[in-house]
């Protein structure tokens, strides 16, 4: 971070960066993810949605369609979002889901559709002055008491660059004061994995209300 805001072309070339890295490692990326075990994530949104299933998911940053899939073979209506057009590709391919592709910086997302937003390992790339723009823009596209899910690595509230993609890490605290300015009231946070020292939990997973 330079300490001074960041300008529009500079926003710009971080998203370009960062996403032409997906673009690259797309392939790689689908198989090194592939079994990751985020049942407890998928679990902690699906059950503080309010309401009788099935619902309509937001799975934003979906990458190549790995939890997408899981949504949609639970009977839900799972959308994906990315901002790699290789991830689009291959996530529509997957899952024959609707996958839109959008930055996060970009989003133009419809007024109220979703029960849910599943952002896992996606929302650190969002720069940390153009974040409360970004969750306000998430809170306007989930449904009345709507459920906002994300996982995160946290760190010490710094960012910037590692190899060619961007990344924010925040503590819990700094965290929870953006979310909650945004229009939400928490419901639960856990570190991950499960079961580790919390120096071996690089993770931070947050759910959320929106009022």
């Amino acid at each position: 971070m330079t300490g001074r805001p960041l300008a529009d072309a500079e926003l710009r070339a971080i998203t370009d960066r960062t996403v032409g890295h997906y673009d690259r490692s797309a392939r790689s990326f689908e198989e090194a993810t592939r079994d990751h075990d985020v049942s407890q994530n998928t679990a902690a949104l699906l059950e503080a949605i309010e309401g009788p299933p099935p619902f309509v998911i937001l799975d934003l940053g979906c990458g190549p369609g790995r939890d997408l899939a899981f949504f949609r073979d639970r009977g839900h209506e799972a959308v994906g979002l990315d901002a790699s057009e290789r991830f689009v590709d291959m996530a529509r391919a997957a899952t024959g889901c609707e996958v839109l592709h959008q930055s996060f910086l970009a989003l133009l997302l419809p007024k109220a559709r979703f029960d849910g937003i599943y952002a896992n390992a996606s929302l650190f790339h969002v720069p940390t002055q153009e974040l409360p723009r970004v969750l306000a823009e998430l809170r306007q596209a989930l449904k009345p008491r709507g459920v906002f899910f994300s996982s995160n690595p946290h760190g010490d509230n710094t960012e910037g660059w590692s190899g060619d993609r961007y990344g924010a890490h925040h503590t819990l605290e700094r965290w929870r004061k953006h979310v909650t300015a945004a229009g939400f009231t928490e419901l639960s946070h856990y570190y991950r994995p499960a079961g580790k020292p919390r120096a071996q939990q690089p993770w931070l997973a947050t759910v959320w209300r929106a009022v």
